[in-house]
Order: structure tokens, then C-alpha cells, then sequence
């Protein structure tokens, strides 16, 4: 079983994991919610980051121990994040639709911001005023969010939005990302469902093709993955560059192999 996706730890496990694995105790888990703006979710407790999370997302904690959580998160990913990062289940209605936002004490951009929010946090509006939505974060301006049931429709878009954020092993948010997380953002903003690290993504999302590139075309090397915005141009999140860039896809295939990294393996037509 691949331990990304197997929500046991030999402690705990999912009901679900009954008589497939050994564990002393099996729960349903608790549903809850992602409280902070970007969360770390690694792979032990005070272990190296696998992935992130941003706030208002949902999670099944089936452990809570020594300031940490074992949890599952919706696209499956395993892991630990600290407790206090988690609030009971909250019911979002809109995301953060630019690069990135503040939410406010007050319906005025003069007033104290109380946190920092990238693209794609999760937020409950309570009240709508006349350029603010009151959220259960705080005031947030209304022409940063967009509902949750009106999503993007070009993966290609959002991955562009995200242009020039540094690169971050593991990072999920405009504050920092990887190959993967730049596909996950385009494609979980068109309500797309994304598994999160690039070989998962290889495997499970769309249909192998030839011939000529489209936008939208994901081409997957061993460790990375990058999006086509145009027949000729690859937008990804990479070390190289250690940002999300541009760059022509033939030059990219020519330099990533010369860097020893080898053939591109996989074409993926969403």
C-alpha cells in the first residue's frame, strides 16, 4: 500500500482498513477543518513536508497525540499537521479567486488585516456588504472571492495566476509551490479532482495522446510535471528556475534532460 494514501499508522487506521491492516485502533475519524491560511502536512510528526494545505479545508483526523494529527485530506494524502492548526468542520462558500488576499477587522482597507490568505483558501461568507464580504476570517473584499459553485473553467488560467511564485518542495500555495501543486491548483479551481504529487497525476488524470500540444496538456517527466498554455509553451513551478516560469517546451525537454533527469514519460490530455 502506498502510505500517502493509507490513513494507518499502526496506532490508528481507517474502519475502512479493517482485516487489510494491523493497528490497535480503528475509527471513522472526526471531520475538521484547516483553521490557518497554509498548513504543512508531513510525513511523521516534526517530519519533512510532503504537502500543504489551505485554510477552510476539510480533513479526517483519526489521531490526535503529543500536538499532532494524523489526518486524510480530500484528494487521500495521509499525513501529520500540528493540532492547532484545526477548527471543527466549517462549511465554506467561497475561495480565494486572486493570487492572494487580506482579511480585514473591519469593511475598510485602512483597517488592522488579521491574516494573509493565498489563492485558493477556503472562506465561510456570513454577510455581504458593499465591497466586503464579512467572512467567519474576517472582512475580506468581494472582488478577491468567488463562490465555490461557480469554479474556473481553464486549468491553464490558474496556472498562470500563480506565474512567478517561488518554488517550494511540497508547497501548495502562492507562498511557495512544486510541479504538482501548480496542477493541483489549476485543476482543484475548476473543480477538477487532483491527486497531489505529480506521479499520482501521471497515472490518474486524463488520457495519453500524440501529436501536437494543446493548452492544457500536462507532460510528465520522472519527478515533474509542467501544463502546456500554448502549443509551444510550458508553464510549471520547477528548481531550475526555482520559481513558476515559462519556458518552450523544446528547449525545456533539451535542458531537463542534459540535467540528467531524463525523457518526457508521459502526455496527459485532460
Amino acid at each position: 500500500m502506498d502510505r500517502r494514501l493509507t490513513p494507518s499508522n499502526g496506532r490508528v487506521a481507517a474502519t475502512s482498513l479493517r482485516r487489510q491492516v494491523k493497528a490497535d485502533h480503528f475509527t471513522d475519524g472526526t471531520a475538521q477543518s484547516i483553521g490557518q491560511p497554509v498548513v504543512d502536512l508531513c510525513a511523521a510528526p516534526d517530519g519533512l513536508r510532503d504537502r500543504q494545505l489551505l485554510l477552510g479545508a476539510s480533513v479526517t483526523v483519526f489521531e490526535n497525540r503529543e500536538g499532532w494529527c494524523f489526518v486524510q485530506g480530500t484528494d487521500g494524502y495521509v499525513g501529520y499537521l500540528r493540532s492547532d492548526a484545526l477548527l471543527p468542520q466549517a462549511t465554506p462558500s467561497h475561495f480565494v479567486g486572486t493570487s492572494a488576499t487580506h482579511a480585514y477587522v473591519a469593511e475598510d482597507f485602512k483597517s488592522a488585516d488579521i491574516m494573509a490568505l493565498p489563492f485558493g483558501a477556503r472562506v465561510t461568507v456570513l454577510d455581504e456588504r458593499r465591497k466586503f464580504y464579512e467572512t467567519n476570517v474576517g472582512f475580506v473584499p468581494k472582488a478577491h472571492l468567488r463562490p465555490l459553485d461557480r469554479p474556473f473553467t481553464d486549468p491553464a488560467t490558474v496556472a498562470q495566476m500563480h506565474f512567478g511564485v517561488p518554488y517550494l518542495w511540497g508547497g501548495n500555495a502562492t507562498r511557495g509551490i512544486d510541479c504538482s501543486g501548480l496542477v493541483a491548483a489549476g485543476l482543484t479551481a475548476c473543480g477538477i479532482a487532483c491527486p497531489a504529487d505529480s506521479d499520482m497525476q501521471r497515472d490518474g488524470l486524463g488520457a495519453a495522446f500524440t501529436g501536437d500540444y494543446q493548452r492544457g496538456d500536462l507532460l510528465f517527466w520522472k519527478g515533474h510535471v509542467g501544463m502546456m498554455v500554448d502549443a509551444d509553451t510550458m508553464i510549471h513551478a520547477n528548481a531550475h528556475h526555482m520559481a513558476t516560469a515559462y519556458e518552450p517546451i523544446g528547449r525545456a525537454i533539451l535542458r531537463i534532460k542534459a540535467h540528467g533527469e531524463g525523457d518526457v514519460i508521459a502526455q496527459r490530455r485532460l
